[in-house]
């Protein structure tokens, strides 16, 4: 289950898109405003579009905003004008504007209509997005060498469109997110849940602060448990679930990602969704917890037992395979031998 940002198109961006697709325009620049997509600012063609290029493009590209543009070319393929989109994240503008703007870039590709758009350009300078950038682009495509650093970073965002680094006392931020420091007092429940001196822990990030805190370590039977889960906050939930199992008695961790859907800010739940993996990873790799599930939910009331056993024991991996016995050797075998057992092999007498 993954949880997008929500934010979508406006009518004026649909609208303008409709018109650009028909070559109405040379350039469209879009940004994000109260959760929406808009029009920033339209260009009518002048004259080429490399004479345009640099005119248009540059004078556009704030130093510390981040914003899309997607610039038309002359040539046309078979649904209609071909178009470059550049996607500007300048190093110096907001951690949580480049997450945002990351994680939005597949709707609004979507929205455009991804056959239209002939290449895609991502910079944080503005040589990576002049013409000369482009052009440069261009010849890195049509050969072997190694991509340049803002094509890599642009590879990576399309593998993972959010996704972080982050080690316990620092917090990292990269053009893909950010993920925040853990409180030591989270990471000592943590170590006291691995060691079983504790059966529950909850924790939560602290938006002012930027950190990943300790919300609870209450005492919590599995009927307890969805009664812990919020109704309209994210939480990350570790949880000693002690249950039986084929005849063993079991204590296994389990990890519940808690995100009530668009109940949340859409602050939240990218920073939430940033946190998760980095969080995991500390868990499991500095503190060697064995964590047996990873589970997400949206609703506390999802967590009833048999929801619970399913996913730690899925039913498929719970049948053995029948054995099924080998076939003879084909063709004459011989004289058919009949082996009596005991009881067969005496002859009653009167």
């Amino acid at each position: 289950m993954s949880h997008q940002t929500g934010i979508q198109a406006s009518k004026d961006v649909k609208e303008t898109f409709a018109g650009a697709r028909n070559g109405q325009y040379r350039l469209l620049k879009i940004v994000i405003e109260n959760e929406q997509l808009i029009v920033g600012s339209v260009k009518q063609p002048g004259e080429s579009w490399e004479k345009d290029y640099d005119y248009f493009v540059l004078p556009l590209l704030e130093d510390k905003q981040p914003c899309y543009i997607l610039y038309r070319l002359d040539s046309q393929n078979a649904q209609g004008y071909e178009w470059i989109f550049i996607a500007w994240s300048p190093d110096h503008s907001p951690v949580r504007q480049k997450m945002l703007y990351a994680a939005t870039r597949a709707t609004l590709k979507k929205e455009f209509g991804g056959g239209h758009i002939k290449d895609e350009v991502f910079g944080t300078n503005k040589d990576d997005v002049s013409l000369n950038g482009y052009q440069k682009y261009l010849i890195t495509q049509s050969s072997p060498a190694p991509l340049t650093a803002a094509e890599e970073e642009l590879r990576q965002i399309k593998i993972n469109e959010v996704q972080t680094e982050v080690s316990v006392d620092t917090k990292h931020q990269t053009l893909q997110g950010v993920a925040f420091p853990i409180a030591k007092e989270a990471l000592q429940a943590l170590e006291e849940l691995k060691n079983k001196q504790l059966n529950y822990v909850q924790l939560q990030i602290d938006m002012k602060n930027e950190m990943i805190v300790l919300a609870s370590t209450l005492s919590t039977e599995l009927k307890d448990l969805p009664k812990r889960i919020p109704k309209d906050s994210a939480r990350y939930h570790f949880f000693l679930y002690k249950h039986s199992h084929e005849g063993d008695y079991l204590e296994s961790i389990v990890f519940i990602y808690s995100m009530p859907g668009y109940m949340c800010s859409i602050r939240e739940r990218m920073l939430y969704s940033s946190c998760k993996s980095p969080l995991l990873d500390i868990a499991e790799r500095q503190l060697w917890m064995q964590i047996i599930r990873k589970i997400e939910i949206d609703d506390g009331d999802e967590l009833t037992a048999d929801f619970l056993y399913e996913e730690v024991h899925p039913k498929q991996h719970a049948h053995k395979q029948s054995f099924a016995k080998p076939k003879g050797p084909a063709g004459k075998r011989g004289i058919r031998r009949l082996i009596r057992g005991p009881a067969e092999s005496e002859t009653p007498t009167d």
